[in-house]
Protein backbone atom coordinates (compact mmCIF):
# COMPACT_ATOMS: atom_id res chain seq x y z
CA UNK A 1 0.00 0.00 0.00
CA UNK A 2 1.62 3.59 -1.01
CA UNK A 3 1.78 5.97 1.55
CA UNK A 4 -0.29 9.33 1.35
CA UNK A 5 0.23 12.07 3.52
CA UNK A 6 -1.62 14.93 2.26
CA UNK A 7 -5.22 14.78 -0.23
CA UNK A 8 -7.18 17.80 -1.48
CA UNK A 9 -10.73 16.93 -1.03
CA UNK A 10 -14.10 18.39 -2.39
CA UNK A 11 -17.01 18.07 -0.19
CA UNK A 12 -20.54 19.02 -0.56
CA UNK A 13 -23.39 18.80 1.65
CA UNK A 14 -27.24 17.90 0.55
CA UNK A 15 -29.61 20.35 -0.68
CA UNK A 16 -32.79 20.42 1.54
CA UNK A 17 -36.27 18.74 -0.03
CA UNK A 18 -38.88 21.14 -1.00
CA UNK A 19 -42.10 21.27 0.92
CA UNK A 20 -45.25 19.77 -0.76
CA UNK A 21 -48.19 21.66 -2.18
CA UNK A 22 -51.11 19.37 -1.20
CA UNK A 23 -54.83 19.53 -0.23
CA UNK A 24 -57.04 16.80 1.81
CA UNK A 25 -59.36 15.31 -0.52
CA UNK A 26 -61.42 12.58 0.99
CA UNK A 27 -65.27 11.62 0.81
CA UNK A 28 -67.58 13.53 3.15
CA UNK A 29 -64.91 15.59 4.24
CA UNK A 30 -65.98 19.06 2.31
CA UNK A 31 -62.98 21.19 3.25
CA UNK A 32 -60.07 19.36 3.90
CA UNK A 33 -57.91 22.16 4.15
CA UNK A 34 -54.46 22.15 3.53
CA UNK A 35 -52.05 18.72 4.20
CA UNK A 36 -48.40 19.36 2.65
CA UNK A 37 -45.80 18.19 4.02
CA UNK A 38 -42.28 19.29 4.98
CA UNK A 39 -38.87 18.10 3.13
CA UNK A 40 -36.25 16.49 4.15
CA UNK A 41 -32.79 18.02 5.48
CA UNK A 42 -29.83 17.14 3.32
CA UNK A 43 -27.24 14.95 4.30
CA UNK A 44 -24.20 16.76 6.63
CA UNK A 45 -20.79 15.80 5.25
CA UNK A 46 -18.38 14.52 8.37
CA UNK A 47 -14.85 13.91 8.92
CA UNK A 48 -13.85 10.76 11.47
CA UNK A 49 -10.76 9.26 13.03
CA UNK A 50 -11.44 5.82 12.49
CA UNK A 51 -9.19 2.69 13.49
CA UNK A 52 -6.77 0.41 10.86
CA UNK A 53 -5.98 3.06 8.86
CA UNK A 54 -2.56 4.60 8.68
CA UNK A 55 -2.21 6.54 4.95
CA UNK A 56 -4.60 9.11 3.18
CA UNK A 57 -4.33 6.86 0.36
CA UNK A 58 -8.34 5.99 -0.22
CA UNK A 59 -8.53 10.21 -1.31
CA UNK A 60 -6.01 9.37 -4.18
CA UNK A 61 -9.03 7.37 -5.64
CA UNK A 62 -12.32 9.58 -4.45
CA UNK A 63 -11.67 13.33 -4.48
CA UNK A 64 -15.52 13.92 -4.11
CA UNK A 65 -17.81 13.77 -1.10
CA UNK A 66 -21.72 14.92 -1.05
CA UNK A 67 -24.22 14.45 1.15
CA UNK A 68 -27.51 13.02 0.12
CA UNK A 69 -30.28 15.55 -0.75
CA UNK A 70 -33.43 15.22 0.93
CA UNK A 71 -36.50 13.81 0.30
CA UNK A 72 -39.80 16.33 -0.46
CA UNK A 73 -42.64 16.37 1.76
CA UNK A 74 -46.11 14.77 0.35
CA UNK A 75 -48.92 14.95 0.72
CA UNK A 76 -51.04 13.62 4.09
CA UNK A 77 -48.78 15.81 6.16
CA UNK A 78 -46.05 13.10 5.12
CA UNK A 79 -42.51 15.18 5.80
CA UNK A 80 -39.63 13.64 3.73
CA UNK A 81 -36.56 11.72 5.32
CA UNK A 82 -33.32 13.46 5.72
CA UNK A 83 -30.55 12.78 3.35
CA UNK A 84 -27.85 10.42 4.27
CA UNK A 85 -24.78 11.56 5.68
CA UNK A 86 -20.83 11.16 3.80
CA UNK A 87 -18.11 10.58 6.32
CA UNK A 88 -14.47 11.17 5.57
CA UNK A 89 -12.82 8.50 7.15
CA UNK A 90 -9.36 9.46 8.07
CA UNK A 91 -6.69 8.10 10.17
CA UNK A 92 -5.86 9.57 13.62
CA UNK A 93 -3.44 12.49 13.94
CA UNK A 94 -4.93 13.76 10.69
CA UNK A 95 -5.65 17.81 10.11
CA UNK A 96 -8.12 18.99 7.94
CA UNK A 97 -7.46 22.46 6.65
CA UNK A 98 -9.37 25.40 4.48
CA UNK A 99 -9.00 25.78 1.11
CA UNK A 100 -6.09 28.30 1.63
CA UNK A 101 -4.22 25.94 3.19
CA UNK A 102 -3.69 27.45 6.23
CA UNK A 103 -6.57 27.31 7.96
CA UNK A 104 -6.99 24.57 10.55
CA UNK A 105 -10.51 23.57 10.58
CA UNK A 106 -9.95 20.24 12.66
CA UNK A 107 -6.94 18.06 14.35
CA UNK A 108 -7.96 14.54 15.10
CA UNK A 109 -5.58 13.36 17.30
CA UNK A 110 -7.60 10.17 18.88
CA UNK A 111 -9.93 7.56 16.69
CA UNK A 112 -13.05 8.41 17.60
CA UNK A 113 -12.87 12.20 16.92
CA UNK A 114 -15.86 13.27 14.57
CA UNK A 115 -15.82 17.06 13.51
CA UNK A 116 -18.54 18.49 11.20
CA UNK A 117 -17.07 19.85 7.66
CA UNK A 118 -20.65 20.83 6.13
CA UNK A 119 -24.15 21.38 7.41
CA UNK A 120 -26.93 20.22 5.02
CA UNK A 121 -29.65 22.20 4.00
CA UNK A 122 -33.22 22.72 5.81
CA UNK A 123 -35.51 21.11 4.24
CA UNK A 124 -38.97 23.59 2.79
CA UNK A 125 -42.08 23.87 5.27
CA UNK A 126 -45.23 22.43 3.25
CA UNK A 127 -48.26 24.68 2.60
CA UNK A 128 -49.70 23.28 6.32
CA UNK A 129 -47.58 25.92 8.14
CA UNK A 130 -48.91 28.72 6.49
CA UNK A 131 -52.64 28.22 6.97
CA UNK A 132 -54.42 30.27 8.70
CA UNK A 133 -57.70 32.25 9.53
CA UNK A 134 -56.84 35.13 6.63
CA UNK A 135 -55.57 32.50 4.42
CA UNK A 136 -57.21 28.72 5.06
CA UNK A 137 -56.13 27.55 1.63
CA UNK A 138 -52.27 28.54 1.04
CA UNK A 139 -51.05 27.29 -2.59
CA UNK A 140 -47.46 27.65 -1.93
CA UNK A 141 -44.44 25.73 -0.21
CA UNK A 142 -41.06 26.62 0.68
CA UNK A 143 -38.37 25.38 -1.38
CA UNK A 144 -35.02 23.29 0.49
CA UNK A 145 -32.04 25.27 0.96
CA UNK A 146 -29.38 24.47 -0.44
CA UNK A 147 -26.22 22.81 1.24
CA UNK A 148 -23.01 24.23 1.57
CA UNK A 149 -19.87 23.28 -0.62
CA UNK A 150 -15.92 24.05 -0.15
CA UNK A 151 -12.40 22.11 -0.80
CA UNK A 152 -10.31 21.08 1.96
CA UNK A 153 -7.12 19.87 2.58
CA UNK A 154 -6.17 16.36 4.86
CA UNK A 155 -2.84 15.99 6.20
CA UNK A 156 -2.15 13.22 8.21
CA UNK A 157 0.78 13.75 10.63
CA UNK A 158 1.65 9.67 12.40
CA UNK A 159 0.92 9.60 15.99
CA UNK A 160 4.52 8.44 17.38
CA UNK A 161 6.22 8.45 20.57
CA UNK A 162 9.88 9.04 19.11
CA UNK A 163 11.40 10.46 15.98
CA UNK A 164 14.05 9.51 14.22
CA UNK A 165 15.98 12.38 12.74
CA UNK A 166 19.44 12.00 11.30
CA UNK A 167 21.21 12.91 7.72
CA UNK A 168 20.64 10.16 4.85
CA UNK A 169 22.08 6.88 5.46
CA UNK A 170 22.43 7.76 9.03
CA UNK A 171 21.27 4.50 9.79
CA UNK A 172 17.22 5.15 10.59
CA UNK A 173 15.97 2.25 9.05
CA UNK A 174 18.66 -0.29 9.99
CA UNK A 175 18.10 1.12 13.71
CA UNK A 176 13.91 0.82 13.42
CA UNK A 177 14.09 -2.96 11.87
CA UNK A 178 16.38 -3.88 14.82
CA UNK A 179 14.47 -2.94 17.26
CA UNK A 180 10.80 -3.52 15.57
CA UNK A 181 8.88 -5.91 13.73
CA UNK A 182 8.92 -2.95 11.15
CA UNK A 183 10.68 -3.65 7.69
CA UNK A 184 11.52 -0.98 6.02
CA UNK A 185 14.02 -0.28 2.90
CA UNK A 186 17.78 -0.83 3.65
CA UNK A 187 20.43 0.13 0.97
CA UNK A 188 23.97 1.50 1.04
CA UNK A 189 22.65 5.06 -0.86
CA UNK A 190 20.94 7.61 0.54
CA UNK A 191 17.42 8.56 0.35
CA UNK A 192 16.61 4.86 0.60
CA UNK A 193 13.66 5.91 2.76
CA UNK A 194 11.19 7.82 0.49
CA UNK A 195 8.12 7.37 2.90
CA UNK A 196 7.92 7.72 6.35
CA UNK A 197 7.46 4.21 8.37
CA UNK A 198 5.83 3.51 11.77
CA UNK A 199 7.25 0.74 14.21
CA UNK A 200 6.34 -0.29 17.56
CA UNK A 201 8.82 -1.72 20.48
CA UNK A 202 7.49 -3.22 23.43
CA UNK A 203 9.84 -1.88 26.81
CA UNK A 204 8.81 -3.61 30.00
CA UNK A 205 4.98 -4.93 29.71
CA UNK A 206 5.05 -2.00 27.87
CA UNK A 207 5.19 -0.12 24.14
CA UNK A 208 6.61 2.92 22.55
CA UNK A 209 5.78 3.94 18.60
CA UNK A 210 8.60 4.59 16.77
CA UNK A 211 8.73 7.37 13.31
CA UNK A 212 11.16 6.89 10.36
CA UNK A 213 11.58 10.18 9.05
CA UNK A 214 13.40 10.19 5.03
CA UNK A 215 16.42 12.31 5.82
CA UNK A 216 17.32 15.38 5.87
CA UNK A 217 20.23 17.61 3.80
CA UNK A 218 21.38 21.19 4.04
CA UNK A 219 18.61 23.26 2.57
CA UNK A 220 15.87 20.82 3.08
CA UNK A 221 13.67 23.66 4.83
CA UNK A 222 13.95 25.35 1.29
CA UNK A 223 13.36 22.19 -0.49
CA UNK A 224 16.15 20.61 -1.43
CA UNK A 225 16.06 17.04 -1.44
CA UNK A 226 13.32 15.58 0.17
CA UNK A 227 12.67 18.97 1.90
CA UNK A 228 11.07 19.54 4.97
CA UNK A 229 7.63 17.86 4.25
CA UNK A 230 7.92 15.06 6.15
CA UNK A 231 8.61 16.84 9.19
CA UNK A 232 5.39 17.48 10.40
CA UNK A 233 4.96 13.49 11.31
CA UNK A 234 7.48 14.25 14.15
CA UNK A 235 5.40 17.24 15.62
CA UNK A 236 3.56 15.07 17.81
CA UNK A 237 6.15 13.42 19.15
CA UNK A 238 7.78 13.37 22.67
CA UNK A 239 11.19 13.10 21.97
CA UNK A 240 13.34 12.83 18.75
CA UNK A 241 15.94 10.40 18.66
CA UNK A 242 19.08 12.38 16.41
CA UNK A 243 21.01 9.49 14.97
CA UNK A 244 24.79 10.67 13.62
CA UNK A 245 26.75 8.35 11.14
CA UNK A 246 29.82 7.34 13.08
CA UNK A 247 31.58 7.06 9.47
CA UNK A 248 31.11 10.00 8.66
CA UNK A 249 34.60 12.52 8.94
CA UNK A 250 32.96 15.24 10.78
CA UNK A 251 30.17 14.20 13.04
CA UNK A 252 29.82 17.29 14.47
CA UNK A 253 29.08 19.19 11.00
CA UNK A 254 26.33 16.61 10.03
CA UNK A 255 24.65 17.01 13.31
CA UNK A 256 24.85 21.12 13.01
CA UNK A 257 23.15 20.02 9.44
CA UNK A 258 19.86 18.38 11.12
CA UNK A 259 20.07 20.75 13.91
CA UNK A 260 20.01 23.85 11.82
CA UNK A 261 17.16 22.12 9.69
CA UNK A 262 14.55 21.58 12.62
CA UNK A 263 15.23 24.81 13.68
CA UNK A 264 14.31 26.55 10.30
CA UNK A 265 11.16 24.41 10.23
CA UNK A 266 9.87 25.22 13.71
CA UNK A 267 6.68 24.48 14.64
CA UNK A 268 7.75 23.38 18.12
CA UNK A 269 10.50 21.37 17.43
CA UNK A 270 13.44 23.49 18.79
CA UNK A 271 11.67 22.92 21.95
CA UNK A 272 11.46 19.09 21.40
CA UNK A 273 13.59 16.90 23.52
CA UNK A 274 16.23 15.10 22.04
CA UNK A 275 18.66 11.88 22.21
CA UNK A 276 21.53 11.94 20.53
CA UNK A 277 23.47 8.62 19.12
CA UNK A 278 26.08 8.13 17.43
CA UNK A 279 25.71 5.44 15.08
CA UNK A 280 27.69 2.40 13.54
CA UNK A 281 29.90 2.13 15.78
CA UNK A 282 30.57 -1.76 14.85
CA UNK A 283 32.25 -0.36 11.99
CA UNK A 284 34.37 1.68 14.15
CA UNK A 285 37.17 1.21 16.18
CA UNK A 286 37.39 2.40 20.07
CA UNK A 287 39.72 5.01 19.97
CA UNK A 288 37.89 6.51 17.18
CA UNK A 289 34.58 6.16 18.58
CA UNK A 290 35.88 7.74 21.59
CA UNK A 291 36.78 10.53 19.62
CA UNK A 292 34.09 11.03 17.49
CA UNK A 293 32.07 10.99 20.52
CA UNK A 294 33.74 13.66 22.05
CA UNK A 295 33.37 15.80 19.31
CA UNK A 296 29.65 15.01 19.07
CA UNK A 297 29.45 16.01 22.39
CA UNK A 298 30.90 19.19 22.37
CA UNK A 299 28.50 20.07 19.50
CA UNK A 300 25.51 19.11 20.88
CA UNK A 301 25.94 20.37 24.34
CA UNK A 302 25.00 16.99 26.21
CA UNK A 303 25.74 13.37 26.82
CA UNK A 304 26.05 10.87 23.69
CA UNK A 305 24.91 7.40 23.30
CA UNK A 306 27.20 4.49 21.25
CA UNK A 307 25.00 2.24 19.56
CA UNK A 308 25.14 -0.10 16.20
CA UNK A 309 21.93 -0.73 14.38
CA UNK A 310 23.53 -3.87 13.11
CA UNK A 311 25.14 -5.33 16.15
CA UNK A 312 22.44 -4.28 18.51
CA UNK A 313 25.19 -2.58 20.21
CA UNK A 314 23.94 0.12 22.74
CA UNK A 315 20.18 -0.23 21.45
CA UNK A 316 18.28 -0.97 24.21
CA UNK A 317 20.00 1.44 26.47
CA UNK A 318 18.82 3.74 24.30
CA UNK A 319 15.67 2.66 24.09
CA UNK A 320 15.18 2.53 28.06
CA UNK A 321 16.19 6.26 28.02
CA UNK A 322 13.80 7.20 25.55
CA UNK A 323 11.13 4.94 27.60
CA UNK A 324 11.81 6.96 30.50
CA UNK A 325 11.54 10.81 28.84
CA UNK A 326 7.74 9.29 27.49
CA UNK A 327 7.27 7.66 30.38
CA UNK A 328 7.12 10.61 32.60
CA UNK A 329 5.43 12.78 29.97
CA UNK A 330 2.88 10.49 29.89
CA UNK A 331 2.57 10.48 33.53
CA UNK A 332 2.70 14.66 32.88
CA UNK A 333 -0.69 14.45 31.06
CA UNK A 334 -2.74 12.23 33.30
CA UNK A 335 -1.57 13.85 36.50
CA UNK A 336 -4.57 15.51 37.34
CA UNK A 337 -4.80 19.52 38.26
CA UNK A 338 -4.50 20.25 41.82
CA UNK A 339 -7.60 22.07 43.15
CA UNK A 340 -6.36 25.32 45.44
CA UNK A 341 -9.06 26.22 47.39
CA UNK A 342 -10.24 29.68 47.43
CA UNK A 343 -10.91 31.48 50.69
CA UNK A 344 -12.25 34.97 50.96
Amino acid sequence: MKFLDQAKVYIRSGNGGGGSVSFRREKFVQFGGPDGGDGGRGGDVWVEAVDGLNTLIDFRYQQHYKGATGTHGMGRNRSGPNGADAILRVPEGTQVFDDDGETLIADLEHIGDKVLLARGGNGGFGNTHFKGPANQAPRHANPGLPGEERTIFLRLKLIADTGLVGLPNAGKSTFLAAVSAAKPKIADYPFTTLHPGLGTVPIDNDAIVIADIPGLIEGAHEGAGLGDRFLGHVERCTVLLHLVDGTSEDVAAAYRTVRHELDEYGHGLRRKREVVALNKVDALTPDVIEERAAALEEACGSSVYRLSGVSGEGTREVLRVLYRIISSERAAKKRPEEKVEWHP
